[in-house]
This record gives structure tokens, C-alpha cells and sequence, in this order.
């Protein structure tokens, strides 16, 4: 006898309703993708579960991956055995004896089956009993018990387990529709594509390079940083712009003290294009309420005005501390802090401005064409597909 299976639960997808099926399917293909190194492990669907069959590969590396999959609440480990009396004892048993300075343990039967001939509260009590006359020094505690052990009486079979591991929760990666990531390399923006992608979202991701002013080193950091990303969801293309000519454009002509805003408008402007031409529909960006003079209130909404697109912004009411502990448990923090800058960085106003009109920067913009620089640049954008495997990216031109 032995753990053969992986049982899944899926939290917040189970309230649904009619639309439950495309979730779970969605779910059961993210999975399969990223299982895919273990050929023999399937995946099965049953009334309200998912499991996986092992087929003889070793459960803790299936268990770790399954674990940075979105749409999933919670997993354990597994017995399957038939609908029979005896043998749901022998499983029971196992579990208990399995788990090692276990002192206290309780029975938690659910009888989904109901033409199953013992009912629930009873079958309780019959493994409880056979339990603590097959063991010494254990005891029941329905409370607080060390251990845990539930069964599920299914249509098909028994599933017994006694241990559960947290999921990430959210929804699967896809079913909530693609956003484009304006990432920068800093610790704020992968934080956010990690939380978008929490509530169903696939991403791609795009990066403004100014070489020689920002080196291959940052843009290797950001493909980096989206590797990272696809541990918890698919491939990610990342867009990278080539922008040295437009960002000197933009501070050469326009007021120091707007040249920030107009830069970020640009930003915006180039990737609603991106989105348009890969059929995205809204932006995501790590900014957060206040944190800089670009993401007051006033800068978000003169900003906002170049484009239509819904954006999407996780850590807006969040505290910086509260950011870098999610970028230190999903593994982006110390890649995040490398000291190679990005384009936001290099070229900092001594004193931009926090409180940016519309009418003004309408204004200063109208008095100088950026048509030709902003066309060069989508042009010239060179998309990176970043996946989880060794191979860490594939190159190819995107044609606008």
C-alpha cells in the first residue's frame, strides 16, 4: 500500500456556478503543462475533485510544482482504494502509522457515495476503533489531534488522507482574459504580474531599454524576473522596446519638470499598441498610491488620459514592505535589487512634478512631434519568449 495519488480542491473556483467547467478545464490543462516532466502522472476529474495518478513517480517534487499553480486551494497526498470496509481499515491504518510522533489522531468521514452501507458518523467511529486497537499509545483528540485523517467515499472509490498542503489559491492562469506587464526590473513590477496572474490573468510583459545608458545586464535581469513569473503560470513574451531615442527626445524638448509624466504617457501609448497588435486587453503595472511623483493621484490621472485600456494595478494600496515580502516568497526580491537600472531610473527630474495638469502637458506635447521617434521605436521592439525550462529564452523580431 502506498500514497498513489495527488488530491486537489479547488477553494474559490467551486462558487462558479454554471460557469465552473471552464475553470476546471483551464486548470486541468495548466496542470498538465506544468507536470509535464513526469510523463506517467495523469490527470483525472471527478464529481467536485481533481486527482492526479502518480503512476510510480515520487510525490514531493509533483506536490512542489502543483503547488505554484493558480486554482488551487489545497492538496494531499493520497490512498485509493475500493469502496469496502476492509480495505478502507488497512488504508486508514497506514496513514496513521505512516506519519511519525503522532500522539493524537481523529476520523473525518465524507460519504459522498450515499448507496455506501455505513453512514458517515458510524464509519467514524469503526475507524476510529480499529485504529486505536491496532496502534499503542494513541489516542483520539476530535479537537485538537496531531493528525487528521479524512475519507472521501466517492462514486468510483475511497480516497483516504491525512495531511494538507496550501495551494496559491486564486484563479487558473487564462481564465480571466491577457494583460500586458509594463516591467521594469524593479521589485514592485513582478510583484504585481504575480498578483494579476492570482486572479486568472496571463500576462506578457513589456521592458523599455535605453542602451547605452542601460546595460544588457538589466534587460537580462528583467528576462530574468519573468522566468521567475512562469514558475506560476505559462510562457511569458516580453517586448522590449528599444527607447534611447524617444526618452532623450523627451528630455531634450519638453520641461524638466513634466518630462517624467511625458515619458510614462509614451510608455503607455506604445504599449496600448503592443496590446492592440497581440489582442490584449488592459495594462498592469507595479504602481503603488503615493510611492513616487508619477504615482500620486494627479500623475495617474493626467497619465491615464492617452489611453482607454483598463489598468490593472495590485499593489496601489499596499505598504513597501508589504510588496518585498511577497517579492521574497515568490523569489523575485533578490534579482529585483541587482544594481543595473532601468530607463526610469537614469534620467530622474531634480523636481518633477507631483501635481501634473492634462491641459499643460497637452500643451507641451503639442509642441513638438514625437510621431517619427514613437513609430521607430514599436518598429524596432524585439519580443523574448521566456519560459520555466533551462532553455531560458527564444528570440524572435515582432513585425508592427
Amino acid at each position: 500500500m502506498q500514497y498513489d495519488h495527488i488530491l486537489i480542491r479547488y477553494g474559490e473556483m467551486a462558487l462558479k456556478g454554471k460557469n465552473i467547467k471552464t475553470f476546471i478545464i483551464r486548470l486541468q490543462e495548466n496542470i498538465q503543462q506544468k507536470i509535464k516532466e513526469f510523463p506517467n502522472a495523469k490527470v483525472k476529474r471527478s464529481q467536485g475533485r481533481m486527482f492526479i495518478l502518480l503512476n510510480g513517480h515520487e510525490p514531493d517534487p509533483v506536490m512542489e510544482k502543483l503547488q505554484n499553480v493558480f486554482g488551487i486551494h489545497s492538496l494531499s497526498l493520497a490512498i485509493k482504494v475500493d469502496n469496502d470496509l476492509e480495505k478502507i481499515k488497512e488504508a486508514a491504518l497506514y496513514a496513521l502509522t505512516k506519519n511519525e510522533e503522532v500522539n493524537t489522531f481523529k476520523v473525518s468521514v465524507k460519504r459522498i457515495a450515499k448507496d455506501f452501507p455505513v453512514r458517515s458518523q458510524e464509519l467514524n467511529q469503526i475507524l476510529g476503533g480499529h485504529l486505536l486497537k491496532n496502534t499503542e499509545g494513541i489516542q483520539v483528540d476530535v479537537h485538537k489531534p496531531d493528525l487528521e485523517i479524512k475519507v472521501e467515499i466517492r462514486l468510483e472509490a475511497t480516497y483516504i488522507t491525512s495531511s494538507v498542503a496550501p495551494g496559491l489559491g486564486g484563479l487558473p492562469v487564462g481564465t480571466s482574459g491577457k494583460s500586458l506587464l509594463l516591467l521594469s526590473g524593479g521589485i514592485d513590477s513582478p510583484v504585481a504580474g504575480f498578483l494579476a496572474m492570482k486572479r486568472g490573468v496571463q500576462l506578457e510583459a513589456i521592458h523599455f531599454h535605453s542602451p547605452p545608458f542601460t546595460s544588457e545586464r538589466a534587460k537580462q535581469k528583467v528576462l530574468d524576473l519573468t522566468k521567475q513569473l512562469t514558475k506560476y503560470g505559462k510562457a511569458i513574451k516580453v517586448h522590449v522596446v528599444p527607447f534611447t531615442k524617444l526618452q532623450q527626445e523627451i528630455f531634450r524638448e519638453m520641461p524638466e519638470d513634466y518630462a517624467m509624466t511625458i515619458m510614462r504617457r509614451m510608455m503607455f501609448r506604445i504599449s496600448e499598441r503592443v496590446c492592440e497588435n497581440e489582442s490584449i486587453l488592459s495594462l498592469a503595472t507595479g504602481e503603488n498610491l503615493g510611492q513616487v511623483a508619477s504615482q500620486t493621484m494627479d500623475s495617474m490621472h493626467t497619465i491615464n488620459e492617452v489611453t482607454n485600456y483598463p489598468i490593472i494595478r495590485p499593489l496601489i494600496t499596499m505598504d513597501k514592505q508589504e510588496v518585498i515580502q511577497i517579492a521574497e516568497e515568490i523569489g523575485t526580491y533578490e534579482t529585483s535589487i541587482l544594481p543595473y537600472e532601468d530607463c526610469c531610473t537614469i534620467f530622474v527630474p531634480k523636481s518633477p512634478k507631483t501635481k501634473p495638469k492634462r491641459e499643460k502637458v497637452n500643451y507641451y506635447e503639442s509642441t513638438h512631434d514625437f510621431t517619427a521617434s514613437i513609430e521607430e521605436a514599436i518598429n524596432g521592439i524585439e519580443t523574448i519568449k521566456v519560459t520555466d525550462q533551462e532553455k531560458v529564452e527564444e528570440y524572435f523580431t515582432n513585425l508592427f
